[in-house]
């Protein structure tokens, strides 16, 4: 099956931060102008206007830090110099280099699109059904773009000309407009996209369903909502559940096999990575591959018996769980996710003798050497056992349960950052969570039970017999009167943890200040209704000699 190779092209450049002041090439976007009128050269362009997605989602920790920092789901591991995002504190200000970096590479990936965009009707030599779709991706990829920037943003500056030289004029237009733009993109994608791409990674008609759902959803909780906009998502996410060819997995554990498991039946539209790192694109930071497997994982590699490997991966310790999602977000006796979404054993990989739990313990290669508790355990229990015993009490910055669905023992050594996971954007179950939400916000919570029910019923524990399981799977069925938006929330959690989603989840219902003070102890104190937005970054400012006011609440 054929990919899309939207790596970074090496033929060209001449896509500019569109808004600012300095007329500096952007070499990876390497697409000159005149190449970009030929077909050869516009089918090239419409790759590059791919390879920006990732720079949010997952070639660096950016994308994540903005989503998953800070939220009911997730708190600051050790490492790193970008709690910020998660105290809210004053490092969170309009001179960040993640606002800054986010803020200009979905602009150079704007400016990308509006090129490839603006040159279509030039190009000859290319069948004009062909030519059509491809256009129809660059519509899809410049509206998930814009997508993402209203929402961290808010009023962002909008442009969809190409812009070829030095701008300095810019204004952030109102909210409504962007969203009016956005979603004559995804109408023109809609179209003309087919249902299953040539080339798998491509929009399609699906992926395009999805995110109108999603978007819609979204405008309904800004001033620019209209009385249809739930009814709309609502009507998108299902006609992605009943018109398509997806479903969900059996397993839930399936949907996060890495390799051929990677492109299943749950999988609306994923970004696709390779072992090929030549192809993979490439940051200042990193020299591109999916690097997510680093930063939900503890700190294994310093403990009694262990030491960095492949298999365990490589610890950038970031995200650390919530006491919320460890303790209270799961039914442990029913629901699977829980244990099919964390590791908690960690086997010794450096046989010695060690002290653990005041004796001298002999650890081989394969012994149990680390265990990750959910519950308190006794002194005499703690006598009995031959390794490390991490209960709730001795968890903390270093060594906590770790989020298994980003992990990537594919690398080729322990030290490599390069993972080759894809990053799934759209999934069928994500979907039916949509289509609840937009109708228990459309006051119409007994349609939204069955769609809930649909992904509880999935992740309920399989029994002994098929009886068994039955019950379990009647037994994780819920009410029509349990579902409001915070039950949504929780279902949200329990089936995408740590999906770069979750700020955005909370900010869309109104509930990020709420659910932060209640269940993220690190960052109560200081969060504030105006951390809905992030700050504006200070060199869009600054470059800019028109007014472009900066979000409330920053300095």
């Amino acid at each position: 099956m054929k990919t899309v190779n939207c790596f970074i092209l090496t033929l060209v450049i001449a896509s500019f931060f569109s808004c600012s002041k300095l007329l500096e090439e952007d070499v990876r976007s390497q697409i000159t102008d005149n190449h970009l009128g030929t077909a050869g050269g516009w089918l090239e362009g419409v790759n590059a206007s791919y390879s920006f997605l990732r720079s949010f989602y997952g070639i660096d920790e950016n994308g994540a830090t903005v989503t998953v920092f800070g939220t009911d789901e997730f708190t600051n591991g050790f490492d790193g110099g970008l709690k910020s995002f998660n105290f809210y504190d004053f490092g969170l200000n309009p001179r960040n280099g993640v606002v800054n970096s986010l803020w200009n590479n979905l602009y150079i990936a704007i400016n990308t699109c509006n090129a490839v965009i603006s040159r279509a009707p030039e190009v000859t030599g290319l069948a004009d059904d062909l030519k059509d779709i491809r256009l129809a991706e660059v519509r899809f990829l410049r509206a998930q773009y814009y997508f993402l920037l209203v929402q961290l943003f808010g009023p962002v500056h909008l442009t969809l000309e190409e812009v070829q030289g030095v701008q300095t004029a810019a204004t952030r237009a109102p909210v409504g407009d962007i969203y009016a733009a956005i979603i004559a993109d995804l109408a023109f994608a809609l179209e003309r996209l087919p249902a299953v791409a040539s080339d798998y990674g491509r929009a399609t008609k699906p992926a395009t369903e999805h995110l109108l759902a999603k978007v819609y959803l979204t405008k309904a909780s800004t001033a620019a909502q209209q009385p249809d906009d739930y009814a709309n998502a609502a009507n998108y996410a299902s006609s992605v559940i009943d018109n398509y060819n997806f479903g969900l997995l059996d397993d839930f554990a399936d949907v996060f096999e890495q390799g051929e498991g990677e492109k299943n039946a749950e999988v609306i539209w994923s970004i696709q990575n390779s072992k090929n790192f030549i192809t993979a694109g490439q940051t200042a930071c990193c020299d591109g591959g999916n690097t997510l497997h680093t930063y939900f994982l503890m700190k294994y590699d310093d403990l009694p018996g262990m030491q960095r490997d492949i298999e365990n991966g490589r610890p950038w310790a970031r995200f650390r769980p919530t006491r919320f999602t460890l303790e209270q977000l799961f039914d442990r006796t029913l629901d699977d996710r829980y244990d099919k979404s964390f590791k908690r054993v960690f086997y010794a990989n450096r046989p010695g003798t060690y002290t653990i739990n005041g004796r001298q313990v002999t650890l081989n290669t394969g012994d149990t050497a680390v265990f990750v508790s959910d519950r308190e355990w006794s002194a005499a229990e703690l006598s009995r056992v031959n390794y490390n015993v991490f209960p709730p009490s001795r968890q903390n910055e270093r060594v906590y349960p770790t989020l298994t669905k980003f992990l990537d023992p594919d690398r080729p050594d322990p030290q490599e950052m390069r993972g080759s996971r894809d990053f799934i954007v759209f999934r069928l179950a994500e979907t039916y969570l949509l289509a609840a939400e937009a109708l228990v916000m459309d006051n119409k919570p007994e349609e939204a039970v069955a769609y809930v029910n649909a992904v509880r019923r999935r992740a309920a524990k399989k029994g002994n017999t098929p009886d068994e399981t039955l019950a379990n799977q009647l037994e994780m069925e819920v009410r029509a009167d349990q579902v409001d938006i915070d039950f949504i929330l929780d279902e949200r959690a329990r089936e995408l943890l740590g999906e770069m989603m979750r700020w955005l989840d909370l900010v869309r219902t109104g509930k990020l200040v709420e659910r932060v003070r209640m269940y993220n102890p690190d960052a109560a104190n200081n969060i504030q209704p105006f951390h809905a937005l992030r700050p504006i970054p200070q060199d869009q400012i600054d470059r800019t000699d028109t007014e472009f006011p900066q979000n409330e609440g920053y300095q």
